[in-house]
């Protein structure tokens, strides 16, 4: 997962910086273990495994895929499904075919096939797919970041925040992930001119209503945009994906969470210190990192455009100072440069240079290719 490659990065920064002696702990991690990442829903799309080698300690971080591997998936009613390598450590079901479903018990088997030693067989416990509700609302609120002086207008920010809840009782430990959208908008007359940049979540969102009297979760904060970044500017879209889980996967998830927020030492908890769900059948001895989940899904999206003020202005610093006279050589920069504006219709004509691409060039930042769904607010209020 991506926090095992993060502490590996975090482990050799505090082990090579300051005047101390070099420490490795005496962990699993001084081999390659291989990394299962994984998950399956209810939802008619494709479902991903990847297979990747994890890095000792001591060595550089870097993504090691497995291919080649036979990879299936069984259930409790004996179907199996095989995967189609993908490239690059991926493993796919084919959408047509495949499709979980909630009360079922799902495993998970891998067929090393002599691409990691010994040519062993892996597989995962039985996991049950649990419902999940829907999400009942997605909601923003306007922060003010630093409030309006006479010297300058206030700073704002928001909050997105969920609400969701579970009457059946059937669905206690929930996760949650989101994809946000925005366009990037350049404000000089270029080709590129209008972009769409996409950012996923990197961060763990969990929660357990089980210890609550009731099965509710209200106001739960999913993403917290500042002023210093663009995002606000014109449109922005969040799309959330809401999980179930059962109590072994909760708890697995809880761990990493602590690990992702650990600001003391580095070895209260290790990554291969977490028990994932699956195991080497032929040497259980073997140390296997990551988890096959297994989850029903509910998504819902919501669209902002609306007015934040003190929002960072990225492109105000675009232009080389001062604008270049028509027929004039370029000064020498020693790097690229970029017109960001033509003048030749000005009196005089000027033409004005910047040497930063993403003030000439959107697709620096993101796509010119408009999102399917990125007028779904506007129908939906017809």
């Amino acid at each position: 997962m991506k926090f095992y490659r993060s502490f590996i990065i975090f482990a050799i920064i505090l082990s090579s910086s300051g005047c101390v002696t070099k420490f490795m702990p005496e962990i699993d991690e001084s081999r390659e273990l291989l990394v299962v990442e994984g998950l399956i829903t209810d939802q008619p799309e494709t479902n991903r495994i990847r297979l990747t080698k994890s890095m000792p300690l001591d060595k550089k971080a870097t993504i090691k895929p497995i291919a080649g591997c036979i990879v299936s998936i069984t259930d409790d009613l004996d179907n199996l499904w095989m995967l189609k390598d993908a490239g690059n450590g991926y493993y796919i079901t084919d959408s047509t075919q495949f499709r979980g479903v909630a009360g079922r018990q799902y495993k998970l088997q891998i067929q090393s096939n002599g691409k990691i030693p010994n040519n062993y067989f892996y597989e995962s416990l039985p996991m049950e797919l649990k419902p999940v509700p829907p999400i009942d609302d997605l909601f923003y609120e306007k922060e003010i970041i630093e409030a309006e002086t006479d010297e300058r207008a206030a700073r704002e920010g928001c909050t997105i925040y969920l609400n969701t809840r579970d009457y059946s009782g059937q669905c206690k430990y929930f996760r949650w992930e989101y994809t946000e959208t925005w366009e990037v908008r350049v404000p000089y007359e270029i080709e590129n001119k209008l972009c769409w940049a996409t950012n996923k979540s990197s961060a763990i969102f969990i929660k357990n209503t089980g210890v609550l009297s009731e099965n509710i979760v209200s106001r739960y904060p999913l993403n917290y945009i500042s002023n210093e970044t663009d995002r606000l500017e014109d449109k922005y879209s969040i799309l959330v994906n809401q999980y179930s889980m059962n109590e072994t996967e909760y708890e697995y998830w809880d761990k990493m969470q602590k690990i992702s927020q650990q600001t003391g030492s580095l070895y209260d908890i290790i990554p291969a210190s977490i028990q994932g769900n699956i195991y080497c059948v032929d040497d259980p001895s073997q140390k296997v990192l990551g988890f096959f989940s297994v989850s029903a899904k509910a998504s819902r999206r919501i669209f902002i455009e609306d007015d934040f003020s003190g929002l960072v202005q990225l492109y105000n610093d675009c232009a080389i100072s001062p604008p270049i006279p028509l027929g004039q050589p370029v000064p020498s920069l020693g790097k690229y440069v970029w017109i960001i504006v033509d003048g030749r219709m000005s009196i005089p004509p000027f033409i004005v240079y910047t040497d930063k691409k993403f003030c000439a060039d959107c697709t620096t930042r993101g796509t010119k290719i408009k999102p399917a769904y990125w007028d779904e607010d506007k129908l939906n209020t017809k």
